[in-house]
């Protein structure tokens, strides 16, 4: 494989200087296309152009459009032999951190178009997301199927071969119709879309080449060609679908499946009709997921499986994924005061109490099992401000972002460790020092750092557990807890454990105290996952190897 970047831009020059950049840190040679930008953005990029460094700068004499200059990228890079292309924007709204992923899942899949799938902030504006919206629906339309989550993310990595193939063959959009357009040819064609989930923002001086009425025209008579093209093609196009590639099964690469609207519609059910009648409401669109996630409905079953000591029934699989919904829907009652401290009853108090009256602080170890947001929910703010919780992911940056917006103190300390080191640990011991508890998930390995882990039996068979946790622990020398909290018919039952006094690795036998106490961990979990196995909410394979 041969890879280099295009960068489409007209009149962005504040932030191309660092999208190249940092292009450029990754080896890859560079096309930039000028299409036609005025002063002082044409000076600026064409002052990028160095042979040297594999950067060549390509004007258009006029401004052509996004599709026109993308098209134009792709054919100088295939005169250069290049048989990939990263094509992304110049005004730096797209999270560069991604490009290493995007790059991997290129080179595992070369004939697969691996696209960016957009998580924004709160500063996309209103009207762009509606659209959006709107687009994505046409296109599960035009393709027959729900696999291109976003047809509209300019941060994409193309196999080349079956881009001349289709720039020969078919007429492609030009302008902002381009993205969605190529993407859905493609996908004609057999090339099978690999969705990445990325940040995106707007940032506050971004300067945006979307005409509002002309470019939805555009978008409007683009749908319009599809559909048509799809119902004449359509032997065809069923004869020449995709095939279906195996995801990474690391629990981090499953997006949030409709988590945004997804609340608000179960809030707006919740407020007219009640407990029952939003469970009535969910119980087709679960239904719906359960049918379409492949990947999740395979784990629960290999789960329930091993729990249950049997194959689970298609009834008991469904079950699995309405408990995880109505858990979902608990935290959002319980978050706009629907259910009272007395729902969740501590089952040995005097561990709780002794926790909370030390005034120094300690190490949490959580699992995804039951229902640990509800207990948070019910906390009074004092308490709740004591709690700083390690993630992983933008997953939960995301879900904290939409709980705020329905109640603006349910926002928690998060603390991102994608990237931990001594100041880490520096800070973690001072909020310990001040009486704070570090929360962490003991049942999910790390994203970047998936080597530190040790394999240790988990219902019949080893499993894969982090060592994170525990060499935390051991680093801020405070007392570690196990915290499980569990649906008991009508209210929730809050156990907390006092794991150890503090995690000892000594040098001479480290290897050997890690697994003990990951082993320790190991039989808590399934001890809660055989009392409860529909409350086990890792919908994924966790015995992966």
């Amino acid at each position: 494989m041969k890879i280099c970047a295009i960068i489409p831009s007209y009149n962005h020059y504040k932030a191309i200087g660092n999208v190249v950049a940092r292009l450029h840190q990754a080896n890859l040679p560079i096309f930039i296309v000028d299409d036609g930008s005025d002063e002082p953005a044409r000076s600026i990029i064409t002052a990028l152009e160095n042979a040297e460094e594999q950067i060549v700068v390509h004007r258009l004499a006029s401004n052509q459009g996004k599709g026109t200059a993308v098209m134009a990228g792709f054919n100088l890079a295939i005169a250069a032999g290049f048989t990939h292309a990263v094509q992304i924007d110049a005004d730096g709204q797209h999270d560069l951190d991604a490009l290493p992923q995007l790059l991997k899942l290129a080179t595992e899949n070369p004939n697969a178009l691996i696209s960016g799938q957009p998580v924004y902030d709160a500063s996309i504006p209103k009207g762009r997301k509606i659209g959006r919206w709107i687009t994505h629906v046409w296109v599960w339309i035009e393709t027959l199927s729900l696999r291109i989550t976003d047809s509209m993310c300019g941060f994409r990595v193309y196999p080349l071969a079956a881009v001349e193939k289709l720039m020969a063959k078919e007429p492609i959009g030009s302008y902002m119709d381009f993205d969605t357009d190529i993407m859905v040819r493609l996908f004609w064609r057999g090339v099978a879309p690999i969705m990445l989930p990325i940040k995106v923002i707007y940032p506050p001086d971004n300067t945006s080449n979307f005409k509002l009425w002309l470019d939805n025209w555009r978008i409007t008579k683009m749908h319009t060609r599809l559909f048509l093209t799809m119902l004449l093609r359509l032997p065809h196009i069923l004869m020449h679908r995709p095939p279906q590639i195996a995801k990474s099964d690391h629990w981090s690469s499953l997006s949030e499946r409709g988590a945004y609207w997804g609340l608000k519609f179960c809030a707006w059910a919740y407020r007219l009709l009640g407990r029952q009648g939003c469970k009535f409401v969910m119980a087709p669109i679960v239904f719906y997921f359960y049918l379409f996630g492949f990947q999740q409905r395979r784990a629960s079953k290999d789960f329930l499986t091993r729990a249950l000591k049997r194959p689970p029934s298609f009834a008991e699989g469904y079950h699995h994924h309405m408990n995880f919904a109505m858990r979902a829907l608990d935290v959002f009652i319980a978050w706009t005061g629907g259910i009272s401290q007395d729902m969740v009853v501590p089952e040995n108090s005097a561990e709780l109490t002794e926790m909370v009256s030390n005034p120094r602080g300690a190490l949490i170890i959580i699992s995804h099992i039951g229902n640990m947001d509800i207990s948070r929910a019910v906390l009074d703010n004092k308490t709740r401000e004591r709690m700083t919780i390690l993630v992983h992911t933008h997953h939960a940056e995301n879900y904290n972002r939409i709980l705020r917006k329905f109640r603006p103190e349910a926002a928690v300390n998060m603390f991102q460790i994608s990237n931990i080191g001594p100041e880490t640990i520096i800070d973690l011991g001072q909020r310990i020092e001040r009486g704070e508890w570090i929360v962490i998930a003991g049942d999910r390995t790390s994203v970047l750092s998936k080597e530190h882990r040790i394999a240790v039996p988990f219902l019949g068979e080893d499993a894969p557990f982090p060592q994170g946790p525990w060499i935390l622990g051991s680093l801020l020398e405070c007392p570690v807890y196990l915290l499980f909290c569990m649906q008991k018919e009508k209210h929730y039952s809050l156990t907390m454990e006092r794991f150890a006094d503090n995690i000892e690795l000594p040098r001479n036998n480290r290897a050997e105290k890690l697994r003990s106490y990951i082993e320790k961990y190991a039989a808590r979990l399934e001890h809660y996952s055989m009392q409860s196995p529909f409350e086990w909410y890792n919908f994924f394979d966790f015995w992966a190897k």
